[in-house]
C-alpha cells in the first residue's frame, strides 16, 4: 500500500468530498482524495479506514485504492477539505423546499458542527453560515432584518459585504436558534441580550460574542468570531517598526508607568495589549488584568471579566487587583475619571499600566484624561507612552505587483521624507486571485502612532496645551503620524496608498 504523510490541495477532487459525509469520513478516519480510472482513490489511517473505503467504493461503483496515512494527517486533511466546500448559498438552495420554520435542539458538545449537516433546516443553515465564516477569515457576522427582506454579511479584513439573502420567512426561527446556542432568553424579543457561543468549526476552537437588538423589523444579531488559537500574537507581529518596537520595549521593562493604546473599535488594540502583556510575563511577575469581555486565555495571569449588574466595574474590579500584589495590571479601558485616577496611583505606587482609550490619534488621550477631570501634573506624572493605531488590509502576496505611481500618489508623499530621491517612484497592488478571492487584500496588519512622554511633552502636559501643539512637537522630535507610517508601509509593498487614506484622518505626514 502507498504512503503518504502530507495531503496537498492538487490531490484532492473537491467534488468528490461534497458527495462524501463529513460525518462518515471522520467517524472511519477514511479521507477521500478523487477517482482515477475506475479506482476511489482515499488516505486512510487504519483497518478501520480500510474497511470504510471499500464501502464507499461499492457505492461509488469503483475499484477501492488506499493510501497509508497517519492518523494526524488524516484527521487534519478531513477538517481543512471539508472546511474549504459548500457554503451557506448552497445550503439555502438544498433546504428550500423544506419546513424552514423549524429549530432542533442543542448541539451536543463538543461535536464538531462540521458533523451536523444532516439536522433540521435552520441548523444547517446556520452551521454553513458559520463555517463559510471561518474558512473567508470574518470578524464579524450580521444578520439584518428589513422590511421585506433578510441579509446576511460577512466583515472580512475591516470590509463588509453581503453573503446571503435567506427567505424573510426564516427569520425569527434563525435569531431563536443563534439565541439558543448562546444560552439566551428567546421569549425576550424587546430588549437588547449578550452571550457566547464557543464550538469547533472544522478542528478550530471559535468563541463567538453575540449580540441581538430588536429594530423594528425584528430583532438583529452579530456575531463576532476568535479564533482562540490563532488569535494571540507576538509584539513584533503586529506591524510596529523597529524603532518603535524597540521603544516599547524599553518601557515595557520599566516596573511602574502608564502605557495607552488607542483608536477607535476593531482597530486592533486589544490585541497589541495582550501582545505586550505576553512579553512581560515571567514566571517572577504577578499580572491581572480586568477585562469587558476576556478574549483570549492567558496561562500564569489573572484574569477578570467585569460585571455592572453586580457592581463589578473596572473601578472596582481595580481596586481589588491593587490588593493582589501585582506587579503589571491590564484595564481593558479607561471608562470614566474614577477608573483613571485609580490606575494612575497605581501607576504612580509601583505598577506597570497598560490600558485603552477611545480617542483618533495619540496626543488626544492627554486632552481626554484630562477632560474627563484628571489633574494634569497625575497625566505629566504617569504615562509614559501613547499608542494610537488603524488596521490596514495588506496587499495579497499571491498576486502583488508594482506600478508607477500616478501624479495624485505622488503628491501625497511631496515635501516628506518618505518620497524617493528620484520623481517617478513604484508603489503595489493586488490584481485579484482565487487565494484573496479577486479583492487583492489577504489579512491585516497595523499602522501606529507612538507618542513617548518627554520631559518637553510632560510640560506642555502640565501647561494644559492643546493636542495639536503637543502633536506638533512631538513630529519635531521624530514621532511618525498614522499616515506617515501607513505610507511608509505602501513603500515597502504591505498596503496601499488608498487603503492607508481609507483608516486615516488628515493627518500630518512629516516625520
Amino acid at each position: 500500500m502507498e504512503t503518504i504523510s502530507v495531503i496537498h490541495d492538487e490531490d484532492v477532487e473537491y467534488s468528490l468530498i461534497k458527495e462524501v459525509p463529513h460525518a462518515f469520513a471522520k467517524a472511519n478516519m477514511c479521507m477521500p482524495l478523487r477517482r482515477d480510472n475506475g479506482l476511489l482513490v482515499a488516505a486512510v489511517a487504519d483497518e478501520k479506514g480500510v474497511l470504510a473505503l471499500r464501502e464507499l467504493a461499492r457505492h461509488f461503483g469503483l475499484a477501492p485504492s488506499p493510501v497509508n496515512s497517519p492518523a494526524g494527517v488524516v484527521i487534519d486533511a478531513i477538517n481543512r477539505f471539508y472546511g474549504q466546500v459548500g457554503s451557506a448559498e448552497d445550503v439555502m438552495d438544498n433546504i428550500a423546499g423544506e419546513d424552514l420554520s423549524s429549530v432542533a435542539t442543542e448541539f451536543e458538545k463538543p461535536k464538531d458542527i462540521l458533523e451536523l449537516t444532516e439536522e433540521a433546516p435552520i441548523i444547517r443553515l446556520l452551521n454553513a453560515i458559520l463555517q463559510q465564516a471561518v474558512k473567508e477569515r470574518a470578524s464579524d457576522i450580521h444578520i439584518e432584518p428589513y422590511e421585506k427582506e433578510l441579509d446576511v454579511r460577512m466583515r472580512v479584513d475591516g470590509i463588509l459585504h453581503r453573503v446571503l439573502a435567506p427567505p424573510k420567512i426564516i427569520q425569527d426561527a434563525l435569531i431563536s436558534r443563534i439565541k439558543i446556542m448562546a444560552n439566551l432568553d428567546i421569549a425576550e424579543k424587546r430588549l437588547p441580550q449578550d452571550g457566547r457561543i464557543r464550538l469547533l468549526i472544522g478542528g478550530r476552537d471559535i468563541d463567538i460574542r453575540v449580540s441581538v437588538i430588536p429594530t423594528t423589523f425584528g430583532e438583529r444579531a452579530v456575531l463576532r468570531l476568535l479564533d482562540r488559537k490563532q488569535g494571540l500574537i507576538g509584539l513584533w507581529e503586529v506591524g510596529l517598526d523597529r524603532t518603535d518596537g524597540e521603544r516599547l520595549e524599553e518601557l515595557l521593562r520599566r516596573t511602574n508607568g502608564i502605557i495607552l493604546v488607542t483608536g477607535p473599535t476593531g482597530s486592533g488594540k486589544t490585541t497589541t495589549l495582550y501582545a505586550a502583556l505576553n512579553r512581560v510575563h515571567t514566571e517572577e511577575k504577578n499580572i491581572i488584568t480586568v477585562e469587558d469581555p476576556v478574549e483570549y486565555q492567558l496561562k500564569g495571569i489573572g484574569q477578570i471579566h467585569v460585571n455592572p449588574k453586580i457592581g463589578l466595574t473596572f473601578a472596582s474590579g481595580l481596586r481589588s487587583i491593587l490588593r493582589q500584589d501585582p506587579d503589571v495590571i491590564m484595564v481593558g479601558e479607561i471608562r470614566d475619571v474614577e477608573t483613571a485616577e485609580i490606575a494612575i496611583q497605581a501607576s504612580l505606587t509601583g505598577h506597570l499600566v497598560l490600558s485603552t482609550l477611545h480617542t483618533n490619534d495619540a496626543p488626544s488621550a492627554i486632552v481626554r484624561l484630562i477632560d474627563m477631570g484628571v489633574e494634569p501634573f497625575l497625566v505629566a506624572s504617569s504615562l509614559m507612552a501613547v499608542l494610537a493605531q488603524r488596521l490596514v488590509r495588506t496587499i495579497c502576496p499571491h498576486c502583488r505587483e508594482s506600478y508607477a505611481a500616478s501624479e495624485t500618489e505622488r503628491s501625497y508623499f511631496a515635501n516628506t521624507r518618505l518620497a524617493p530621491k528620484a520623481g517617478a517612484f513604484s508603489l503595489y497592488r493586488g490584481r485579484g486571485c482565487e487565494k484573496c478571492q479577486g479583492k487583492g487584500y489577504l489579512g491585516r496588519t497595523g499602522i501606529f502612532e507612538t507618542l513617548i512622554v518627554t520631559d518637553p511633552v510632560r510640560q506642555m502636559i502640565s501647561d494644559r496645551i492643546d493636542s495639536q501643539s503637543v502633536k506638533s512637537a512631538a513630529v519635531a522630535q521624530g514621532m511618525k503620524t498614522l499616515r506617515a507610517d501607513g505610507f511608509e508601509k505602501a513603500l515597502k509593498g504591505i498596503t496601499t496608498v488608498e487603503e492607508v487614506l481609507r483608516v486615516t484622518q488628515n493627518d500630518l505626514v512629516e516625520g
